[in-house]
């Protein structure tokens, strides 16, 4: 199926396809735009998530890379509790609000949260503020009425065009995204984050390993290929204080 970069600084947000233009704005074209601009606008005219998103009613074409994980990894279940960290405009809250059921029999619950202000979205439980803050969880937490199954981060800072640098800052939110998602999760939870190409640093990566039973990194189809994102899945939360030495699973990690 046809997933969407993400930006934002801190608290995230993700930025997606609109839903039309508002009257009487000017048509935007090619020609009438910068180079970088007029390569954006190609890119988004000729990209079949995009396309996809509008017809399916996706907010954002992010919304592919979700499903493409969770295809794979099963990472979402009927009547489970999801964290949606830096959730604007609501791409990634869509798809847990359908896989989980929420608003239905048995259903889950969905929480989102972002620093912006995000438009209404049927059966999910919409947070505008910090969501890194240090009452971020426990406000978090009220509103799931449970521990976490699942804690999602798309975040990502906005680049600089330095790598280095842009591999720091998308680091940082991942680690900051990590502590919330252990101050949440029940135990077998599970925790996904946006890293860069070149994998998870080192002593953050070792930290997760210790607190989940398996960790991977992967690409989903949707994420697009020349974008150095990659995703951090980490599965079987071992709960709080619970720092065992877990393994990767074999052949687990994929390259960006």
């Amino acid at each position: 199926m046809p997933g969407g970069s993400k930006s934002g600084g801190r608290g995230g947000g993700k930025s997606g396809s609109g839903r039309g233009a508002r009257p009487g704005a000017k048509r935007l074209t090619p020609g009438r735009r910068r180079p970088s601009s007029r390569r954006w606008l190609e890119r988004q005219i000729n990209d079949p998530y995009v396309a996809a998103a509008g017809r399916e009613g996706w907010r954002s074409r992010a919304a592919f890379k979700l499903i493409g994980l969770d295809d794979r990894f099963h990472l979402m279940r009927r009547g489970a509790r999801v964290v949606d960290l830096g959730a604007a405009p609501g791409g990634w809250t869509q798809v847990a609000v359908a896989r989980v059921g929420a608003g239905r029999p048995r259903g889950g619950r969905v929480v989102a949260v972002d620093l912006k202000p995000i438009n209404p979205i049927e059966n999910a439980i919409l947070i505008e503020g910090d969501a890194l803050s240090e009452d971020a969880p426990a406000r978090i937490a009220a509103a799931l009425g449970g521990p976490a199954d699942l804690v999602l981060s798309d975040m990502a800072a906005p680049a600089t065009g330095h790598r280095p640098t842009d591999h720091l800052r998308v680091i940082a939110l991942c680690e900051a995204a990590f502590e919330v998602a252990c101050a949440l999760l029940a135990p077998g939870g599970v925790f996904v984050c946006k890293v860069l190409q070149g994998g998870t640093e080192t002593r953050l990566l070792a930290t997760i390993r210790r607190r989940f039973a398996h960790v991977r990194h992967a690409k989903p189809p949707a994420s697009r290929s020349d974008s150095a994102e990659i995703y951090l899945v980490a599965t079987g939360f071992r709960g709080p204080g619970d720092a065992t030495n877990a393994r990767d699973d074999a052949g687990g990690d994929e390259p960006g």
